[in-house]
């Protein structure tokens, strides 16, 4: 398995030399099967356009080819985090504050290690979150074991998208029935 770590330290000035955030880096799969995924955005609208996406994979590809980090064939994922995307970042459950959200926790709070609630804020390294039935529960940065966003329609219309210009166009045809009398 490859060092995260190492992959991290390698990956991220590459990101940040484009002027975007590196948001979560992930291996998944097993031999043969193994995909590596590099989910940035940019600091001002928190998405990527396809575009972005293309020049950063030809760059980590370029990275990754010289050093060569990772044991084995894989395949080389890159994309925005999306609508209900990953929290990873300290600084992402701040920004996500009043969102919706589920948390998984490597230990127990209240007696659950999943969350699914409302994001109420950070203080320091501090998590602050409501749950269902709103109690509220504090859990530091560090316990969280994996968190994202529930996509709701709140939730939908507050992150409209930046840029509609590759989208399908939608054609709609009204059919007109006759009624016999």
């Amino acid at each position: 398995m490859a060092d995260m770590d190492a992959l991290t330290q390698l990956i991220e000035p590459e990101v940040k030399a484009l002027g975007f955030a590196l948001v979560r880096i992930k291996l998944t799969g097993s031999a043969g099967e193994r995909t590596l995924q590099v989910m940035a955005e940019r600091p001002d609208t928190r998405q990527l356009v396809i575009e972005d996406c293309a020049e950063l994979s030809r760059r980590l590809s370029e990275k990754l080819d010289e050093s060569d980090p990772i044991e084995g064939a894989y395949r080389l994922e890159v994309s925005s985090p999306g609508i209900d995307r990953p929290l990873t970042r300290l600084q992402d459950f701040a920004d996500w504050s009043g969102s919706d959200a589920r948390v998984n926790l490597r230990e127990a709070v209240g007696g659950s290690k999943t969350l699914t609630g409302i994001l109420r804020g950070v203080d320091g390294d501090q998590i602050s979150f409501e749950d269902r039935t709103g109690q509220s529960f504090t859990f530091g940065h560090d316990t969280v074991h994996a968190a994202k966003l529930i996509l709701t329609d709140r939730l939908i219309a507050e992150t409209t998208p930046i840029s509609a210009d590759d989208a399908e166009e939608i054609e709609t045809e009204t059919l007109e029935t006759e009624q016999e009398d």
